[in-house]
């Protein structure tokens, strides 16, 4: 059931749009396509603000590229996602508010978007569509979450929230661990490119969630030479950002952005190439605010934050020949309406399980005065929840801006308009009542093990919970590991649910010096149990700093080495998988990255 709100604040909130005649099902115009469906690609860029392009506003770059998409397409003015990245994507997969979803952090299984979601690959692949995604999923990362039982027949890319390396780095394809080929961002486009190539003559859906800007910071030596002593004239105007970290920083968040701009410029360049640019629907968009105070257009707030700046993201459409040519659209809109208007565009109706929260767009982008509804738009993360309505926004502390006069929330006016600001405070109250945001103590989903339908599992150190002296490489889980393994009495477990009775070879993925070589290690589960000895030297330097542009926040990576521990038998169920030793040949036992079990057939 959708929120309804007072009539006095209908009467403040009176779109000026007015009302003109009822809305027609969209004409497509006349071509040669014949009974084929439009193709969708649909970018999504990782800690890009709305200002980080040149379509902004921003002159201390160049993205024409990107800004393309908007000048031969349509561009939503007032185009709001998440504060921050697990959130957003949920959104735009599904429909739905982000709560009702499951999804209520950004690591240790609060990331993960139900399983009985419905999501828009889901809907394309039934009607005959070919669907991928290359890049970051962060919505899950064992299958039934992970992007393989969500709809997505191909996917390459890591299904954590940060990486830690963007050079060759230990990723995944559908599940099995392998190697990057160069820079991250340029090896997704390549799979993308090579998968549009392969489905020239098919339908089909591709999803490239690009891991940059997000830290850290490490981007190729053509483009952070342009930035490295640029001097930045596009400054943010918070308090304390301006300082010389923060501006290298700055730099290569731009230098990022160069990068996925050249990207975007090679999609379009093999659409162009193979004559599909009129038959498909190409989207940009970025999943939250700037992952640093940078020029953002003077908005307040950041990544993280529900104020204007930290949730305002760029949307770009462009239909060649069947939306029109830079327009520009002002009513607000969400991540939220993504499925429902492509679900319209491409007629292929969104028939899901659970009520679809966003709205379809088609009336915007086809009409120049459409009949369209006032609505609210809810930003909700770490307990603070701000919404917008056309003209205003009220705040996390239930101020109340009018953005169309004070987009940077300088000016309260709650005082002036009291009425107003307590109907939206109740439509915020109602709100959070209809989604009910889940918390870590509330969420009792194990980790899923052993999916009948898919051959393999990852259990990353992201996912354990350390026991003893162990300790993780860094306090942000995503890409951490497990150090420090120094007694007998430690060890690590995993909270999972078996889910088919199975047989599945376990590999171990680890370092160990020499000196330390020897130990024994036992993974058990119920009555199940593996046990080997480390036999083999594996002690990588740890890295990722060579590359930095920047200190990083988050851990530092190894290569870490595979070993086979053995076969395991699982019965269905739930409980606790324990790895821990049973003799020490040293020191320590072992750094620990993550664990791959592989049914076996």
């Amino acid at each position: 059931m959708h929120v309804r709100f007072s009539i006095v604040l209908f009467s403040f909130l009176i779109c000026s749009i007015g009302c003109q005649e009822k809305q027609e099902k969209p004409s497509k115009p006349e071509d040669d396509r014949g009974d084929k469906k439009p193709n969708i690609v649909l970018i999504l860029a990782d800690d890009q603000g709305w200002g980080d392009l040149s379509s902004s506003g921003n002159s201390d770059l160049k993205t024409p590229n990107i800004d393309a998409i908007a000048k031969y397409g349509v561009s939503f003015d007032n185009f709001y996602v998440q504060p921050v990245c697990s959130p957003t994507r949920a959104e735009l997969l599904t429909g739905r508010h982000f709560p009702r979803t499951g999804v209520y952090s950004t690591s240790a299984g609060g990331e993960r978007m139900d399983y009985d979601e419905t999501t828009l690959a889901e809907i394309l692949k039934k009607a005959g569509y070919q669907t991928a995604a290359y890049g970051k999923w962060h919505n899950g990362t064992q299958p039934p979450y992970h992007p393989n039982s969500q709809g997505f027949q191909d996917f390459y890319g890591f299904a954590s929230g940060h990486w830690g390396n963007y050079f060759s780095p230990m990723l995944e394809h559908n599940g099995q661990p392998v190697n990057g080929n160069g820079f991250l961002v340029d090896d997704l486009t390549e799979h993308g490119l090579s998968f549009i190539e392969e489905n020239r003559n098919n339908p089909f859906f591709l999803y490239l969630p690009f891991n940059t800007p997000h830290s850290p910071m490490q981007v190729p030596d053509e483009y952070w030479n342009r930035f490295k002593d640029k001097e930045l004239t596009m400054r943010s105007n918070e308090e304390d950002a301006n300082t010389d970290e923060n501006i290298n920083f700055n730099r290569a968040a731009l230098a990022m952005v160069e990068n996925i701009d050249y990207n975007v410029g090679r999609v379009m360049a093999k659409l162009r190439k193979l004559y599909l640019e009129d038959d498909t629907i190409v989207i940009y968009l970025t999943d939250n605010g700037p992952n640093s105070f940078r020029w953002n257009g003077n908005m307040r707030g950041i990544k993280g934050a529900t104020d204007e700046g930290g949730v305002r993201t760029p949307f770009y459409i462009q239909w060649k020949d069947s939306l029109p040519e830079g327009k520009t659209i002002p009513q607000i809109a969400s991540a939220l309406d993504i499925l429902p208007t492509l679900s319209k565009l491409v007629d292929v109706p969104p028939i899901t399980a659970k009520p679809i929260d966003g709205k379809d767009l088609t009336p915007l982008l086809f009409k120049e005065n459409p009949e369209w509804e006032d609505r609210l738009i809810y930003n909700h993360w770490n307990g603070k929840t701000s919404l917008r309505t056309q003209k205003y926004r009220l705040d996390a502390e239930d101020q109340l801006y009018d953005l169309q006069k004070d987009r940077a929330q300088k000016t309260d006016i709650s005082a002036r308009n009291p009425q107003l600001r307590d109907s939206l405070v109740k439509a915020k109250t109602d709100w959070l009542s209809e989604v009910k945001p889940q918390t870590a103590e509330i969420d009792v989903r194990p980790f899923s093990l052993g999916h009948p339908s898919y051959l393999y599992t990852q259990l990353p150190a992201r996912d354990g919970i350390p026991h003893g002296k162990i300790e993780r490489s860094n306090q942000y889980p995503n890409d951490s590991f497990f150090t420090n393994w120094s007694s007998a009495n430690d060890s690590i477990t995993w909270d999972v649910e078996v889910l088919a009775d199975g047989k599945f070879d376990v590999k171990l993925y680890y370092t160990v010096t020499e000196e330390n070589l020897g130990s024994i290690v036992e993974l058990s589960l119920g009555k199940s149990k593996i046990a080997k000895k480390i036999t083999e030297v594996n002690n990588p330097p740890l890295k990722g700093m060579e590359n930095d542009r920047v200190s990083r926040k988050e851990s530092y990576v190894k290569d870490f080495k595979p070993m086979d521990l053995g076969t395991m038998v699982l019965k269905k169920g739930k409980g606790t998988l324990t790895l821990k030793t049973l003799a020490i040949a040293g020191r320590e036992v072992a750094e620990v990255r993550l664990l791959v079990f592989r049914k076996v057939e």
